[in-house]
C-alpha cells in the first residue's frame, strides 16, 4: 500500500513537471499589422512639359513624341544638314504668319508645383504562416531551445496623393521659317489639318531650327488637380535561426527571439491623372498615366514573440518584428512612386499548433 502511494505521488510529481512546450515542429497562423511604412510620389505637375516622360501623348507618323503642344519639328532622314526639314507637323492655320513666313509652335509649362508629395498610406491587415523546427535543447540553460524558423506572409499596401494646387502656366511660342511665297499645306484647306510630315519625306520644308527668339506669355490663375493612386501587394518570406526560453509551472509560457533573411515580392500598380485648368475660358488639359511592376526586394528581420501553451498541442502567441526591405521606387509613365520599407514594424497575434 505504501509502495503504491509512493508510485502515485511520483507519477503526479512527474506530471506536474510535464513540459508543454516540447514540440519538434510548430505551425503558427497570425494576423499581421504593418507600421512605419510610408509612400511618396515624385514628378507631380510635369504633364504639360513635352519633354517629360508623361508629356504630350501624341506621336508622329515615325513614332516620335510631339515636342510641342500643337505640333512637332525634327530633323528628317537626311539629317537636315541643309538647315531644312520636311519632318514636321502642325495643328491650326492660326499658327501660320504669311507676312513673316513663319509657323509658330507652342509649349506650355507649369511652374511652382511641388516636385514630390507624401501620400496617405493605407495599411490593411495581412497574415503570416510560420513554421518552427526545433533542433536541440540546452537543459542547463533553463531548457533553452533553438532551431530554424521560416515564414511566408502577405500584406496589401496602398497610398494616394490628392490635392488642388494654384499654378502659373507659361506659354512659350517659338517661330520656324518657311520659303517666302509658299503656303504650308492645310493653310487654305482646314479639313486637311492637322498636317503631319513624314520622316522619310519628301514634303513641304521649313527651317529645322527656330528662326527667332521664343516669346513667353504667363497664364496666371491656373489650377492643378492631382489624383494619384498606388496599390501594392507585398508577399514576404523569412528564414533564420531562433531561440526560446520556456518558463512557468509547466513551461506553458515562452519567450521567442529570431532573426535572419527577409525577402519580398512586390506587385505594384498605379494610375494617376492631373488636370490643368486655365481661367477665363482657357480650357483644361489632362495628363494621365499608370502601369504595373513586379520587383523582388531583399533585406533582414528581427522578431520577438511571447507565447502561451493552452494544451499540449494548441497555443496562442503575440509578437513584434522589425524588418528592412529597403526602399522601392519605380516610374509609372511619368510618376515615380517611392515606398519606404526600410524601417517596417509588424505586430502580430496568432494561434499555434505543435506536433
Amino acid at each position: 500500500m505504501t509502495g503504491a502511494l509512493l508510485c502515485a505521488t511520483a507519477a503526479s510529481a512527474q506530471q506536474d513537471q510535464q513540459v508543454y512546450l516540447d514540440p519538434t515542429n510548430r505551425l503558427t497562423l497570425s494576423l499581421r499589422f504593418g507600421l512605419n511604412i510610408s509612400g511618396k510620389v515624385k514628378g507631380i505637375g510635369t504633364g504639360l512639359n513635352a519633354f517629360s516622360p508623361n508629356g504630350n501623348p501624341r506621336t508622329t507618323p515615325h513614332g516620335d513624341p510631339y515636342n510641342y503642344d500643337n505640333g512637332y519639328v525634327y530633323p528628317d532622314i537626311s539629317g537636315s544638314h541643309d538647315g531644312q526639314t520636311w519632318y514636321w507637323g502642325y495643328d491650326s492655320a492660326s499658327q501660320v504668319n504669311l507676312a513673316n513666313d513663319t509657323i509658330t509652335f507652342d509649349r506650355t509649362t507649369a511652374n511652382g508645383i511641388p516636385s514630390e508629395e507624401s501620400g496617405d498610406t493605407d495599411l490593411s491587415p495581412g497574415f503570416e504562416l510560420t513554421y518552427n523546427r526545433e533542433l536541440g535543447v540546452k537543459e542547463n540553460w533553463h531548457h533553452l531551445r533553438y532551431g530554424v524558423e521560416t515564414a511566408v506572409n502577405y500584406m496589401p499596401i496602398s497610398f494616394n496623393v490628392d490635392g488642388v494646387f494654384n499654378e502659373t502656366l507659361t506659354l512659350v511660342s517659338t517661330p520656324y521659317s518657311f520659303t517666302a511665297g509658299t503656303t504650308p499645306p492645310g493653310y487654305n484647306q482646314p479639313s486637311e489639318l492637322p498636317y503631319q510630315g513624314s520622316y522619310e519625306g519628301p514634303g513641304f520644308v521649313i527651317g529645322s531650327t527656330p528662326s527667332g527668339a521664343s516669346t513667353m506669355t504667363p497664364l496666371p490663375g491656373a489650377t492643378l488637380l492631382v489624383q494619384d493612386n498606388f496599390d501594392f501587394n507585398l508577399w514576404g518570406f523569412r528564414l533564420g535561426p531562433y531561440v526560446e526560453i520556456p518558463f512557468g509551472k509547466k513551461d506553458q509560457f515562452n519567450l521567442h527571439l529570431s532573426a535572419g533573411l527577409a525577402a519580398g515580392l512586390l506587385d505594384a500598380s498605379a494610375s494617376w491623372q492631373e488636370t490643368y485648368t486655365v481661367p477665363n475660358g482657357g480650357g483644361s488639359t489632362i495628363a494621365s498615366g499608370g502601369g504595373n511592376d513586379l520587383s523582388v526586394l531583399w533585406g533582414g528581420y528581427v522578431g520577438f514573440d511571447a507565447a502561451y501553451q493552452i494544451s499540449e498541442r494548441w497555443g496562442v502567441a503575440a509578437g513584434v518584428q522589425f524588418q528592412d526591405l529597403g526602399t522601392y521606387d519605380h516610374n509609372f509613365g511619368g510618376r515615380t512612386a517611392e515606398l519606404d520599407l526600410s524601417r517596417s514594424v509588424f505586430v502580430k497575434v496568432g494561434v499555434s499548433y505543435s506536433f
